[in-house]
């Protein structure tokens, strides 16, 4: 069993503001304690998200955890200690997983930018072994976010899907799931010019230029359209009668709905076997992996809303 010291380094804030104000990396911070479903993870490599930022300023003031906090929710790591509890997981196990079961209501106190995290058994799984632990760290919260805004669509073989915001994070990962895992039978995705080869190579069968084409100029209506940039007035325009629109940012207009990724290993490890085989990527921007002394950098570059898939810090131990 590896010596897990009392304390680590990890990135931390005492108050609300802009990450480059308040988040600072401190090398005395108290590891997790262990519940007893919980497994203590050595963190490899951490995925960002922009909801980091946005806790960070504090949007999310009433359902916040107590201050000193850690941010982070994506995790690639190594098992170091099982709680009492724990039924699967052993020492020594990879693993992958969001942390924070629900994303916005009390996330743990300690997130994944630190040398260690504690988190529930059932939020983890074993980490695809053809992935390395960056481009695992890249997955959880926005491959859960796809895979669930897809299930709660009803999405079935056969379907259309429009995808606005098809290069980002979620984006890239609904393109996939729609096309190798649930069986579109037409999938269309919307994103700047330097990013419409990114949206075929993922699956597209038509990419979208939306700095040069309307939506509303579209000759198709779909089956379900999945709205990852806030826009859902117009995917309400683009969906076919009796249709569904999902929302992940910004206002809804009706009928479409939103919806906050609920944290889940078993949807982790039923999506695996398509990772393992290649037939759903890991995509991390071409800029995208910064060194854990360079985290502020990462989440600026998530806060400018132009990159190509996922932002990921690695690596987070000084001895890898």
């Amino acid at each position: 069993m590896e010596n897990v010291p009392c304390t680590m380094k990890a990135w931390i804030y005492g108050q609300h503001g802009k990450p480059e104000d308040v988040l600072k990396l401190k090398s005395d911070v108290v590891v997790p304690e262990l519940k007893e479903d919980q497994v203590l993870v050595k963190v490899m490599a951490s995925g960002l998200n922009p909801v980091d930022n946005k806790r960070m300023i504090g949007i999310f003031v009433h359902a916040e955890c107590p201050f000193p906090t850690v941010p982070g929710y994506d995790v690639a790591g190594v098992v170091v200690k099982v709680g009492s509890q724990v039924k699967n997981l052993k020492v020594g196990d990879e693993v992958y997983g969001n942390i924070h079961e629900k994303a916005l209501d009390h996330p743990k106190q300690y997130g994944t930018l630190a040398e260690y995290t504690a988190v529930e058994e059932r939020l983890l799984a074993p980490k695809p072994k053809n992935l390395s632990f960056a481009e695992a760290a890249s997955l959880p919260v926005a491959i859960g976010t796809a895979y669930e805004g897809l299930q709660r669509c009803e999405f079935t073989a056969g379907q259309s899907i429009l995808v606005l915001g098809g290069a980002g994070g979620v984006g890239s990962m609904v393109i996939q799931l729609a096309k190798h895992v649930f069986g579109a039978s037409r999938v269309v995705a919307t994103a700047s010019t330097g990013k419409l080869e990114l949206l075929r190579n993922l699956g597209a069968d038509l990419a979208v230029d939306y700095t040069k084409e309307n939506l509303e100029d579209l000759p198709e209506k779909f089956d379900v359209v999945y709205d990852c940039v806030g826009q859902c007035e117009r995917a309400v325009k683009a969906m076919k009668e009796g249709g569904k629109v999902v929302t992940v940012s910004g206002a809804v207009t009706v009928p479409a709905f939103k919806f906050i990724v609920t944290s889940n290993g078993a949807d982790l490890e039923k999506l695996n076997p398509y990772l393992e085989s290649g037939q759903v990527k890991a995509i991390i921007d071409p800029k995208g992996i910064y060194p854990f002394s360079q985290t502020l950098e990462g989440l600026a570059y998530v806060d400018t809303g132009r990159v190509a898939g996922k932002v990921v810090i690695y690596p987070i131990q000084q001895d890898n």
